[in-house]
């Protein structure tokens, strides 16, 4: 039986742990981000009083739990060496893990990483395959090296995106994916002898955190559409009208014809104060209508009072990207 030891946090993190339990193999220790994060008294304060979802999965299944404040840490590093794991597992995690640390386990040391390595690098994925209206992602398994997301590839398996996908669904997916091809990883590495695949430099891309999140309606409906979509659930994008900044959200969006008398882009084709959407016209001559809220959170009871007050339909929202 395979010995394993999980660090990450959030989805991957808890479907690497549950992907691990279906391949029969023994989880002898998991470090979440919060105890990384949180000095022990904030932490066991916080999981009495407000327990996260990782902390409820690692309760749910018993699971032993490692209290260090870094995985480059002494403490980490004896910790592994007294647990002696096969594996160790990482699900989302921020720090670079030194040579010294990623070298214990017997057999290696594997990041989940949710895109097709060696393209799209980097800390989110999820916006930036969606910002560049990409048709596929996926989930890639590799080992853990010097530098982010370079190491030789072990496994990995190919995410559709859909036209209506956002950061969020298109998060769930891949991580319930990661699941079965950390179990089917897992079994392999205990039953065969799996030779890593070197990622092509050549191919590679890197990303950092998403930015450029204001929309510019003199670009294409589906560019606009497609950053609304790609930031949620992290953050919004949004415009200006006026000096007021507006968000733009998923819950209501679509892009249809412009059958209207106004052909300059950046148009307000229509609003809906009751629904709290606007629909501006961008430069392929297509119509954007999308949820809006009033950006400030303590202003949003009172964005469908603006819509009707303020936005006329027939101005133009002028994009300012600095």
């Amino acid at each position: 039986m395979l010995k394993v030891v999980i660090i990450g946090y959030g989805g991957m993190f808890t479907n690497l742990i549950a992907g691990t339990l279906d391949a029969n193999c023994e989880i002898a220790g998991v470090l979440r981000k919060e105890t990384v994060k949180y000095p022990p008294f904030i932490r066991k304060l916080k999981d009495l009083i407000n327990p996260s979802l990782d902390y409820n999965y690692i309760k749910s299944y018993n699971l032993p739990e490692i209290n260090v404040r870094g995985v480059n840490t002494k403490e980490f590093k004896n910790i592994l060496l007294r647990l002696n794991p096969d594996i160790v597992l990482v699900g989302s995690w921020g720090e670079k893990i030194k040579k010294e640390i990623y070298d214990i386990p017997k057999i290696a040391t594997i990041n989940a990483h949710p895109s097709l390595l060696p393209k799209y690098r980097g800390p989110n994925p999820y916006f930036w395959t969606i910002r560049n209206r990409e048709q596929t992602s996926g989930v890639t398994f590799h080992l853990v090296d010097s530098d982010f997301d370079t190491g030789a590839i072990l496994a990995q398996e190919e995410i559709k995106i859909f036209p209506s996908d956002t950061g969020k669904s298109l998060k769930e997916r891949t991580v319930l994916v990661a699941r079965g091809v950390v179990c089917e990883l897992l079994n392999s590495l205990r039953e065969d002898i799996i030779i890593p695949l070197r990622q092509r430099e050549d191919k590679a891309s890197y990303y950092s955190h998403p930015d450029g999140l204001e929309l510019d309606f003199n670009n294409t409906s589906e560019d606009n559409h497609a950053l609304i979509r790609a930031i949620y659930p992290w953050d919004e994008a949004f415009f200006f009208h006026n000096n007021t900044c507006l968000a733009a959200c998923p819950d209501i969006l679509e892009i249809k014809e412009n059958d209207s008398e106004f052909k300059k882009a950046g148009s307000v084709i229509d609003t809906d104060y009751k629904k709290k959407t606007v629909s501006i016209l961008c430069a392929d001559n297509k119509v954007l209508t999308m949820s809006v809220k009033l950006y400030r959170k303590c202003d949003r009871p009172f964005t469908g009072n603006y819509i009707k007050r303020d936005i006329k339909k027939g101005e133009v929202i002028e994009s300012v990207i600095y």
